[in-house]
């Protein structure tokens, strides 16, 4: 191993171990309570998907198979939802916190260019959100008008940054704390909306970082502090019926392990004692909401309707969860359908709440 690279992982574990230390309770205790989310049935947003082109349309409940821990489950309810028939709202989030002042110019020309395509004519209501050093603020209105968004686009000026990118450790701390608050925030005012919401988070991550050791660092408190928030976000998004996407906007510029670095921790956590910050990134939980990371790309316009396409096509299902499950259960999900080269793309994850 290089020195540079023992260094960097060195930092992460250090940095870890202080946004834990400063932070865990912040979250646990002013701003996730546990959410209570009726079981009774659970229910699922699929996109099937080809190697290549649009979203499979057509499919009858006789092609899916739903696995909840490896166990088939019957299908209760099934439904195919097309195009613009569709009931989904979508809030478009430029995260200015944590993308950096460099980079927010191209993501907003990026944006632009998204808002104007079909000529201004959006298939979904459509809102925006900022995420600045004060917190989220949100479009108090979702609209179908794309030069209208533009226009409100061009108003909203980026302010002068108190949380530094480049302020080590301290900013890192702050710039967690105000991802999270401001993630929980706006779920909890989607989830007052009826149909399905997209939140299309632009931004490379909060530094939820990790590294060789940082297990070890955590005490019994810190990771059970941690595990009851990885419950609650993952509770919040599904009873808010929120499908999370994120896009950096760095694209090939953030190219390289930190781009991936996330992915070992999708699977969930089934117990304190393996919760970890990385549990919590942006990209974990969107992809364990059903929605997708997308990281290597710096055509952001399109990245956004790749997201936006999930809605011209998709299969709403329900099952029940099986009975003899434990508070707080971890409970993996997977959906297949016997399509040749088609993938069907739903929540991962969920936890059992009596």
């Amino acid at each position: 191993m290089c020195v540079a690279h023992f260094g960097s992982l060195l930092f992460a574990s250090v940095l870890l171990a202080a946004v834990a230390s400063a932070q865990i309770d912040a979250p646990s205790k002013a701003l996730i309570p546990t959410t209570q989310v009726p079981n009774d049935m659970i229910h699922l947003d699929v996109v099937v998907t080809p190697r290549s082109g649009p979203p499979l349309t057509g499919l009858q409940q006789q092609d899916f198979t739903v696995l909840d821990n490896k166990k088939e489950q019957p299908i209760s309810s099934f439904k195919a939802v097309r195009g613009r028939d569709a009931d989904v709202h979508i809030v478009l989030v430029i995260d200015d916190v944590n993308t950096g002042v460099d980079h927010i110019a191209y993501e907003r020309s990026e944006l632009d260019k998204f808002l104007k395509m079909d000529r201004g004519h959006l298939a979904h209501p459509i809102a925006l959100a900022f995420l600045t050093d004060k917190g989220i603020q949100v479009q108090d209105s979702f609209s179908t008008d794309g030069n209208a968004l533009r226009a409100s686009l061009d108003q909203t000026s980026v302010g002068l940054h108190s949380i530094l990118r480049s302020g080590g450790i301290y900013s890192a701390e702050e710039r967690f704390e105000v991802s999270l608050k401001a993630l929980y925030e706006l779920a909890s005012r989607e989830a007052a909306l009826p149909g399905r919401k997209f939140l299309i988070w632009l931004s490379p991550g909060w530094p939820v970082l990790s590294g060789p050791g940082v297990q070890e660092q955590l005490d019994t408190k810190q990771r059970e502090q941690i595990f009851h928030d990885i419950i609650s976000f993952s509770n919040l998004l599904r009873s808010a019926h929120i499908t999370l996407y994120s896009i950096d906007p760095l694209g090939d510029a953030d190219f390289g392990t930190r781009a991936f670095w996330w992915k070992e921790y999708v699977g969930g956590v089934s117990k304190p004692y393996d919760a970890n910050l990385g549990n919590l990134a942006l990209q974990v939980l969107a992809v364990q909401s059903g929605g997708m990371a997308l990281t290597v790309s710096n055509d952001i316009a399109a990245e956004v309707q790749k997201c936006v396409n999930d809605a011209e096509a998709y299969y709403e299902l329900s099952f029940a969860p099986p009975s003899d499950q434990k508070p707080n259960e971890l409970n993996k999900v997977q959906v297949r359908v016997n399509k040749a080269s088609a993938d069907a793309r739903a929540r991962q994850v969920y936890y059992w709440q009596p």
